[in-house]
């Protein structure tokens, strides 16, 4: 399924399916929308709190569920993780999706929604989010790569950064398929009941402030559980604020699969991350160190 390209006129909507975000940041936010031409509104509960959470768990699904039925809604931006999308994955109006099919936009704790869109919809999102630029255009990339995504026809190019940490996992060969996955908190979290299928698929990996345990134990369930049987290749991005030796444990685990991997994508929760869409047919080199997709 897939939505069709944003026009200027076009109305947005941010809703909170996870935590409480910073207001402030999410009007800057909202300000780049604007630039773009789009109309922006907010959830009724958008800035609630409750615990963890931006409200109770019927309040954010709720607001989920009202932007992905509207029909003059044309995309939905989560704004921001944290915690609370695994407790309301169950209740997306999939029907509604059905109907209107539109794109998520988010990352983090969103990879729980994303994985549930693909697995019942077959609905790609975006993985990542629109950040406000200071003045020095920081996040200015990310924005642009966004704004063509999401606007516009074309071909998106990630290549492998030298800088970024899992660069050195990068192994060799290619591969071809939908690229799935995200957080990988929340690909452990739905397996079982939320996880698609991820026979062919390119799985998609970062995390941010995992300890050794914690990433291991995901990883062998995964694993142990055949959800990583057959998958087709393997593209980590950024692993960060992980306990010292996570790299080397992810080395470990993916070698065990015996598919290509690529490492070294500026995809996660680094400083300045790019987006990516998720649910897309990609193609990953590891030879040339890159992941192409059109869109």
């Amino acid at each position: 399924m897939i939505p069709s390209k944003l026009k200027p006129g076009d109305k947005v909507r941010f809703v909170s399916p996870a935590s409480t975000p910073d207001r402030d940041a999410v009007l800057r936010s909202a300000e780049t929308l604007a630039r773009w031409g789009l109309e922006v509104e907010y959830g009724e509960h958008a800035f609630a709190k409750e615990g963890p959470f931006a409200g109770p768990d019927a309040d954010r699904a709720a607001d989920l569920n009202a932007a992905l039925r509207d029909p003059t809604v044309r995309a939905v931006f989560a704004t921001r993780g944290g915690r609370g999308c695994y407790r309301i994955a169950d209740r997306i109006d999939c029907d509604a999706v059905r109907r209107d099919p539109k794109l998520l936009i988010g990352f983090s704790e969103i990879t729980i929604l994303h994985l549930m869109l693909w697995k019942e919809c077959r609905l790609p999102g975006i993985h990542g989010a629109v950040r406000s630029e200071d003045g020095e255009g920081v996040h200015a990339r990310a924005n642009a790569l966004l704004q063509s995504v999401l606007m516009e026809r074309g071909r998106l190019e990630i290549a492998s950064e030298e800088d970024e940490a899992t660069r050195i996992l990068t192994t060799g060969g290619t591969a071809q398929g939908p690229l799935i996955g995200g957080n990988v908190e929340m690909i452990g979290t739905a397996a079982g009941w939320a996880l698609p299928d991820l026979t062919g698929a390119i799985l998609l990996l970062e995390a941010v402030n995992m300890r050794l345990g914690q990433l291991d134990r995901m990883l062998t369930m995964l694993r142990q559980a055949g959800h990583l049987d057959r998958i087709a290749g393997i593209a980590v991005g950024q692993f960060s604020d992980c306990a010292s030796g996570a790299i080397g444990l992810l080395r470990d685990q993916l070698s065990r699969l015996n598919v290509p991997v690529l490492g070294g994508l500026p995809l996660g929760h680094g400083a300045t991350p790019l987006i990516v869409p998720v649910g897309l047919e990609a193609r990953l080199d590891a030879d040339r160190g890159a992941l192409t997709m059109d869109y």
